[in-house]
C-alpha cells in the first residue's frame, strides 16, 4: 500500500437519499444511472425498425459528411481570460443551441432525453465506443441488470476508495445538493492529493466541445518531491480470468483515460464557465447548501454557504492543480485474489481523441443513425442480451 494510504483519510461526502429515477447519487455508478433512467424514459423513446440487407451494408459504420455545430477545435483560453474569452464562439452557438432545445423540447434528440440534466458521462462516451447500436437499446430498454464480474469490479473500485477516503452520508433532495455534493467531493479530493500525492475516485465536472461532461477518475497520483509535477491518471480495470483484455476492451480503457485527461487539463488550465453551468441546468447559485455539507467542509477550514460559493471554490481549487501527465496507466487486476494481471502505459492522442469525440456527440444529437459493431468485432455481439432485437443478427445469421 502506498505510504500515504496509511495516514488518516479524509472525508468525502454520499448522497444516499432514495429518490425518483431522475435523482442521482454518488454512490451509484453511471451504469446503473443508466439503468434508472432509461427504465423512466423507455415509454417515450423508441428503438429503430430492422433494415435490410442493402441498407445495412450502406449504412454500417458511415459518419456524417459535415461537422456538427456542437464540435469545436477551439479549446478554452489561459486562467487569465474572463468568462466569455474562456469558450470560443462556436462552443457557445453549441451550448446556446442546447439551451434552446432544452426550453423549446422540439426535435429532442438522445441527449434531450436522457443526459441534459446531468450532462453526458464518460461512459457514456465508452459506452457508444463499444457499440452504438447496443447504447441506444440500453437507452431506450434498460441495462441487462449486472453480472457477477461486473459486481465483483464495482466491489474492488469501492474498496480502493476507501482505502484514501471515508465517505459521510448525507441526504440530497435537490438538483442543486446532488451538483454539490460532486462540487465538494472534488474538492476533498483534490486537497488530499495536494497533500499526500494520492486520492481516489475524484468527480469531475467539465465543459468539452460544447457539452457538460462528468467523470469519476479511478486514481489520480502526483509526485509530491519533483519540482516540475504532473498529474498520473490511472484507471484499474478488473479481470475475471488472468489474461489481459481484448483489443477492443484495451481501446476502451484508452479511450477513458484520454477523455478524463482531457477534462481534468480543461479544468486546471481554463475558468469554469459557471454562469454557463447555473444556466444550462437552471440551479439557483444562491443556494443555500445543506447543514452536512458545510459541516464536512469546515473540517478542513473551509466555510462555504451557497451554491456559488461551492463552485468557486471548486474553479480556485483547480487552478492550483497541475495538468496531466500525456502518460497514461491502465492497471488491470485479476478478480480472484487482486493480484496484477499487467498494465498498459500509453500515450495521450488528442488527434484520435477528437475523432472520436466527434462520432460519439453525433450519436447522441442523433446527426446520423446509431452504427453498428464492425464486422471484424462481431463477436461482441455473443455477449449482447439484445441480440435478438438487432438488426445486425438478422443479417449475421447463425455464424453469431
Amino acid at each position: 500500500m502506498n505510504e500515504s494510504t496509511a495516514q488518516t483519510t479524509p472525508k468525502s461526502i454520499e448522497d444516499t437519499t432514495s429518490t425518483p429515477p431522475e435523482v442521482r447519487t454518488e454512490r451509484i455508478s453511471d451504469d446503473k444511472l443508466v439503468i434508472a433512467e432509461a427504465a423512466f424514459s423507455s415509454a417515450s423513446c423508441t428503438v429503430s425498425p430492422p433494415i435490410s440487407l442493402t441498407q445495412f451494408h450502406e449504412s454500417r459504420g458511415t459518419r456524417s459528411a459535415e461537422s456538427i455545430s456542437l464540435l469545436s477545435k477551439k479549446r478554452f483560453s489561459s486562467i487569465g481570460g474572463t468568462e466569455s474569452d474562456a469558450v470560443g464562439d462556436i462552443e457557445d452557438s453549441a451550448h446556446d443551441r442546447l439551451c434552446q432545445r432544452k426550453k423549446s423540447k422540439v426535435n429532442e434528440s438522445l441527449f434531450d432525453r436522457f443526459r441534459r440534466s446531468r450532462g453526458l458521462s464518460v461512459t457514456d462516451l465508452t459506452g457508444t465506443e463499444w457499440c452504438e447500436k447496443q447504447m441506444e437499446f440500453v437507452l431506450c430498454r434498460g441495462r441487462p441488470k449486472p453480472t457477477k464480474a461486473m459486481q465483483a469490479g464495482s466491489a474492488r473500485h469501492a474498496e480502493l476508495e476507501e482505502e484514501v477516503i471515508k465517505r459521510v452520508k448525507i441526504g440530497a433532495t435537490t438538483a442543486e445538493d446532488r451538483w454539490a455534493l460532486k462540487f465538494a467531493n472534488f474538492i476533498i479530493g483534490a486537497n488530499q492529493l495536494l497533500l499526500k500525492g494520492l486520492t481516489r475516485e475524484l468527480p469531475l465536472v467539465s465543459f468539452e466541445k460544447g457539452v457538460w461532461m462528468v467523470g469519476i477518475i479511478d486514481e489520480i497520483r502526483i509526485p509530491l518531491t519533483e519540482a516540475k509535477r504532473y498529474a498520473t491518471l490511472v484507471d484499474t480495470k478488473t479481470r475475471a480470468v488472468p489474461k489481459p483484455p481484448a483489443k477492443p476492451q484495451q481501446r476502451i480503457g484508452r479511450l477513458q483515460l484520454m477523455c478524463y485527461k482531457r477534462l481534468w487539463d480543461n479544468l486546471v488550465t481554463s475558468n469554469f464557465p459557471s454562469g454557463k453551468f447555473f444556466d444550462f441546468f437552471t440551479l439557483n447559485p444562491h443556494y443555500v447548501l445543506p447543514s452536512e455539507i458545510k459541516e464536512s467542509m469546515a473540517t478542513y477550514s473551509i466555510t462555504v454557504e451557497t451554491l456559488t460559493d461551492l463552485v468557486d471554490l471548486y474553479q480556485n481549487t483547480c487552478r492550483r492543480l497541475p495538468p496531466a501527465h500525456d502518460e497514461l496507466l491502465l492497471r488491470y487486476e485479476l478478480q480472484k485474489d487482486q493480484s496484477l494481471i499487467g498494465e498498459d502505459r500509453f500515450d495521450n492522442d488528442d488527434g484520435w481523441l477528437d475523432i472520436k469525440l466527434k462520432s460519439c456527440l453525433e450519436f447522441w444529437f442523433e446527426e446520423r443513425e446509431p452504427s453498428y459493431t464492425p464486422e471484424e468485432e462481431r463477436w461482441k455481439c455473443r455477449f449482447c442480451t439484445f441480440s435478438s432485437l438487432c438488426p445486425v443478427n438478422s443479417v449475421a445469421g447463425p455464424s453469431l
